[in-house]
């Protein structure tokens, strides 16, 4: 059996987990919690570094462990019938050593951070060593105290971490979502989580060495993302919250994290301010989003936006969305339409390709407006795109080139033509089928062997 004992955020050990610690043969945990805890003498220490050798320590102990009571069990069967160990158990010094038996009498102790079911240890050991040879007493995660420490609930907060993963995954969710929690590692801190969300609305609490006191390192500091990208905050952070201040208290939850999916998409065009029927129509919009995959920790381009309906769409369904519109009313439409449906989406001004330039790289583009300039755009899009590149275009002329730019970023190009006849009534309560404009939509997909998975 392998106890995991949760350290919370530093405060002292429970009674059950200080016991486990009293027979403990080997501990393993950082070097902060082996030298705070009260250890046995006798007790063996692995100061945790890489994990694998420590994993691979921990086996060898185990094993060695099984092998001392193996030996112990056919002492006490050779006692009581008379019969020597060696034929009770097989000629095996080792196993009848009692030095052994004392050493692997003793239970491993591994001592981690907060809640180690909580993106912790607990995994690497399960998956080593199996669920069921694990006893894990759980302690305050980071992320419980740092809200409590705000006075903020957290049930309806994304929690994303950073720790030893790309930090562009927290930014997108950050900047999607009211309530985010970003666990924190080393190049993927405050400063570098402030550069990244410098140009949004976000506040940021920065909570370190929580736990230890406010006498003893513990700071809670409110921040904005530019005094965030500036400061040196050393090592002692835990954890980031990101946090839309308008939007901080949200209604009672069933279902904890972020806000469930959308239950419909491809909404109608009612649903979006527009001008002149320029806004994609929402056939179009259906397969369209098919071939996106927008989710949660994506970024997503909508080039041309026009009303935004697209890049609305995208973030309804949990995606950071950049639009890129060239006339000024369109923008303030994409801005008006976003706040409609209740969604983050950071309207840029300007024209394509040239502003993309300035923009973080995308998961997927939609481009559905360019004119002449579309092979080009279409070009630069596909050249940054991690997955996939959409084009919706009504001129037959264009897609030749459109199809040719993709297939030469390096995408798999497919694409159809897409005509759709609506019900509409006549009078005498009969109906028609009113034909809507065709519509080209071609989509390219960066090989699996090429594209870069996110991590969540």
């Amino acid at each position: 059996m392998i106890t995991v004992v949760g350290t919370g955020t530093g405060a002292p050990l429970p009674p059950d987990a200080e016991e486990a610690l009293g027979g403990a043969g080997l501990v393993v945990g950082a070097r902060r919690h082996l030298d705070r805890a009260a250890l046995p003498d006798t007790a063996s220490r692995i100061v945790l570094g890489p994990l694998a050798p420590a994993l691979d320590a921990i086996e060898r102990y185990l094993e060695k462990a099984e092998r001392a009571a193996e030996a112990q069990a056919a002492a006490e069967t050779a006692a009581r019938t008379g019969t020597s160990a060696a034929g009770a158990a097989g000629d095996t010094p080792d196993r009848t050593n009692p030095a052994a038996w004392a050493t692997g009498q003793g239970r491993v102790v591994v001592l981690a951070s907060g809640d180690p079911g909580f993106f912790g240890i607990v995994r690497a050991l399960a998956e080593r060593f199996g669920a069921g040879r694990l006893d894990v007493r759980p302690g305050v995660s980071s992320v419980a105290t740092a809200f409590a420490r705000a006075g903020l609930t957290w049930d309806d907060a994304v929690v994303v971490s950073a720790h030893g993963r790309d930090l562009r995954t927290a930014v997108n969710v950050c900047r999607a979502h009211p309530k985010v929690a970003v666990l924190t590692g080393p190049g993927s801190g405050p400063a570098e989580l402030g550069a990244a969300l410098r140009s949004g609305d976000r506040m940021l609490v920065v909570a370190s060495a929580l736990g230890s006191g406010s006498g003893s390192g513990e700071r809670v500091e409110r921040v904005t993302p530019a005094e965030a990208a500036v400061r040196d905050w050393g090592q002692a952070v835990n954890v980031v919250l990101c946090l839309d201040e308008s939007r901080l208290l949200s209604p009672a939850r069933t279902i904890a994290g972020p806000a469930p999916t959308p239950s419909r998409w491809a909404l109608a065009e009612s649903e979006f301010a527009h001008r002149d029927s320029m806004i994609t129509k929402f056939e179009v919009r259906a397969l369209a989003l098919a071939r996106l995959g927008p989710r949660l920790g994506d970024h997503v381009w909508d080039i041309g936006a026009g009303s935004g309906s697209v890049a609305v769409e995208c973030a309804r369904l949990g995606a950071a969305v950049t639009a890129v519109e060239k006339t000024r009313d369109g923008v303030e439409r994409v801005r008006a339409n976003a706040a409609a449906h209740g969604v983050d989406v950071t309207a840029v001004h300007g024209a394509a390709p040239t502003v993309l330039s300035d923009l973080p790289d995308p998961d997927a583009v939609f481009v559905g407006g360019g004119g002449r300039e579309l092979p080009a755009i279409v070009t630069a899009c596909a050249r940054r795109a991690r997955r996939s590149v959409v084009v919706a275009m009504a001129a037959l002329d264009r897609v030749p080139a459109v199809r040719d730019a993709l297939v030469l970023a390096g995408l798999d190009c497919e694409g159809v033509l897409l005509q759709s006849s609506r019900l509409a009534p006549l009078p005498g309560d009969v109906t028609r089928l009113a034909a809507t404009n065709p519509v080209f939509l071609l989509w390219g997909v960066r090989p699996p062997a090429h594209s870069e998975g996110v991590t969540q």
